[in-house]
């Protein structure tokens, strides 16, 4: 009954610590979400200035592993670089470490105080964000309530012979126990997905003396390497080859920083022990009412000393990182995939910043081709080839299932608890897939008038094929405008829609007029009039749905 008892204590309270994490992280998201696209939108190729975006965004959302997702849904939609992203991650392992040095300072006399404030502001509050408030609030309490309860579950084994001769197994001073510590470690980390976790356990074991400070820094060590699992399980199904790298660059910061440190692995310990006594948290082996009171402090600064001379190592290598992570996952698209339909990690879901930002990315590739079709469709009238003409019914169908996709995957974020700025977001996706779609029927009846000009051998004068090629270079100004706004709207991009979108309409009623005269004067054959005026007619719907969409992406509607 003894073990029953100590692990329905254990796994039960490290089940709260999880829940409370995941709590507190969830709300941590929803009151910061819009600062957290902002740090994370600041983010330039200084590799100093990720660092400390990651460190600041990590610290405001309590996990790394959160960050990280978004860093690889952020690359995969092209809203950052591959170099960006890997800086930001070195400061998301630091930011991380916050959460084991507040376990570490022992808070548990305010856990209930802080479940039942939670609970009141999260349940019976009105406003969202007291709601949300409420969630961080709740999250913390059964946090360090799931260290408390792992604590008393673990009491009455620390006597038991048993227990302490399998503890023992775990002994640094060899290499294979050294491993055997790293190991468990990983792997523990990758059954329960949290790092933060597992380093609670590891500090509920250490606290009760079944684990001595080395083994629980070994350990720690293996926590940080299994830690990176989530970011390659997040990378399945990518279509773009950086986010594999992101998640690849992960992975080796963490497993090279552990191997550097496992080769001084007597000296990191002596330093991390001198460190903390200098930090005046008092004796490594001080026991108070039975437990070591003191050690959670010892292995919470182990855990941060390393992210932090692993970071500072690898900031002054990050270029030689990222040219093994290429190297690792070389790109291997093709053309094909351009029309290959979304592929939306459902997992996502759980992050709404990393979800919008998968959507974002889609869409992205949709206007890609959209502007593509309407390439191949104008190119027409400079060489006459339909080769290209002709393969709008595959582009078309394309864009109509992926408007399906992406709105489905919208209504679905939409349908998780979204803040307002989120929901005003994914309104204006909805609205730029639904005026792609259109474009996309804009362009097929161009396709189709142009299949029955080649097959009527129907001639336009000088005059109109001027007048097309004219027009369609606006609107292919206004394609690339509203392309190069979803990465980022540059400086006046309102005022130069406005512009393109006012240029379109004067030269479609100007081209209209003159039309007539030169129908008036017999100058233009009546089919080929008819046909030149649907194209103009088509033209002119191209730019106000392009309009549709700068004013979606501005946040105007």
């Amino acid at each position: 009954m003894l073990i029953v008892n100590v692990l329905i204590q254990t796994l039960g309270g490290l089940g709260l610590f999880i829940l409370g994490m995941t709590t507190m992280t969830e709300g941590l998201q929803m009151t910061a979400g819009d600062r957290i696209k902002k740090i994370l939108g600041a983010v330039s190729s200084n590799r100093i200035i990720g660092f400390i975006s990651g460190a600041a965004v990590t610290a405001i959302i309590q996990s790394s592993s959160a960050t990280t997702v978004m860093l690889i849904s952020f690359v995969g939609a092209g809203m950052m670089t591959l170099q960006q992203a890997v800086g930001v991650i070195l400061g998301a392992n630091v930011g991380t470490t916050i959460t084991a040095q507040m376990i570490a300072f022992k808070l548990t006399n305010i856990a209930l105080p802080a479940i039942a404030i939670g609970v009141a502001l999260k349940f019976f509050s009105k406003k969202k964000q007291r709601r949300y408030v409420g969630e961080v609030i709740l999250g913390f309490g059964l946090l360090f309530y799931g260290m408390t309860v792992m604590n008393h579950g673990l009491i009455p084994i620390k006597g038991d012979p048993v227990f302490v001769s399998f503890f023992t197994k775990f002994d640094t001073s060899t290499i294979a126990g050294l491993l055997l510590c790293v190991s468990t470690g990983a792997i523990l980390t990758v059954i329960v997905q949290s790092s933060s976790a597992t380093i609670g356990l590891t500090m509920a074991l250490a606290t009760q003396g079944l684990l001595s400070f080395p083994t629980s820094i070994a350990l720690v060590l293996g926590e940080n390497i299994g830690t990176t699992i989530t970011a390659q399980l997040a990378t399945i199904g990518a279509k773009n080859a950086d986010s594999y790298r992101v998640a690849r660059a992960h992975g080796m910061f963490n497993v090279i920083g552990v191997i550097i440190v496992l080769c001084f692995f007597p000296f990191f310990i002596q330093f991390v022990a001198f460190l903390t006594q200098w930090l005046g948290a008092g004796s490594l082996d001080q026991i108070m009412e039975g437990d070591r009171v003191n050690i959670g402090r010892y292995i919470a600064n182990g855990h941060s000393l390393f992210n932090i001379l692993n970071a500072m190592f690898f900031l002054i290598f990050l270029p030689w990182l990222i040219k093994v992570s290429i190297f690792l996952s070389p790109d291997k698209s093709d053309d094909s995939a351009a029309l290959s339909l979304p592929s939306f990690d459902q997992r996502f879901l759980d992050n709404t910043i990393a979800a919008l930002a998968s959507a974002r990315g889609e869409v992205i590739r949709m206007t890609d081709v959209a502007k593509q079709m309407f390439e191949n469709t104008i190119q027409f009238f400079e060489n006459k080839d339909m080769k290209k003409v002709s393969q709008w019914t595959r582009y078309e169908q394309h864009l109509d299932a992926v408007q399906r996709e992406i709105n489905s995957y919208l209504i679905a974020i939409y349908q998780s608890d979204v803040n307002q700025s989120e929901a005003k977001e994914i309104s204006g996706l909805m609205r730029i897939t639904n005026n792609l779609e259109r474009i996309g029927d804009s362009i097929e009846n161009i396709a189709l008038m142009i299949e029955k000009i080649n097959e009527n051998k129907i001639t336009f004068s000088t005059w109109a094929i001027g007048d097309i090629k004219n027009i369609s270079s606006q609107v292919m100004a206004f394609i690339l405008l509203i392309a190069d706004g979803m990465h980022g709207m540059p400086q006046g991009f309102m005022e130069k829609a406005q512009e393109i979108e006012d240029n379109i309409d004067f030269m479609r009623e100007e081209m209209r007029q003159d039309h007539i005269e030169r129908l008036g004067s017999s100058e233009c054959d009546i089919d080929a009039g008819l046909l030149f005026s649907d194209i103009l007619s088509n033209f002119e719907k191209m730019g106000d749905y392009c309009y549709n969409i700068a004013q979606s992406i501005a946040g105007v509607k």
